[in-house]
């Protein structure tokens, strides 16, 4: 576990919007990413009939559609245990395989810190 209050604060700030979308949304995962312009971009799950994203893909597919090149972190807000392979290519896709990323409970307390990579 990871003290959340010793993370930088534009970590926490990612922390806090992944934790508020997926209250706001009442969706499993909330996620956010921040660019390399500092940037974020915010979104929850994506469970549709047609369509199913994990909140952390459905992030960085809104960053990348808003013209981000890069990424320097990404969050996700879950009751899981872990992430997906997929959620995590995504960030390297955009970000590369040393970009970080945050895993906090639903009380927004950082579990765990990863890299993409």
């Amino acid at each position: 576990m990871t003290d959340s209050t010793a993370l930088d604060p534009e970590d926490r700030k990612i922390v806090t919007l992944a934790r508020a979308a997926r209250a706001r949304n009442g969706v499993p995962e909330g996620a956010a990413v921040r660019d390399d312009n500092g940037r974020t971009y915010v979104a929850g799950t994506v469970a549709l009939p047609s369509l199913r994203l994990s909140a952390l893909r459905t992030a960085v597919a809104m960053a990348v559609a808003s013209g981000a090149k890069s990424l320097e972190a990404a969050a996700v807000v879950s009751e899981g245990e872990s992430l997906g392979d997929g959620d995590l290519a995504a960030v390297r896709d955009l970000g590369g395989a040393g970009t970080p990323v945050l895993v906090a409970g639903v009380d927004g307390e950082v579990r765990e810190r990863l890299t993409a990579g």
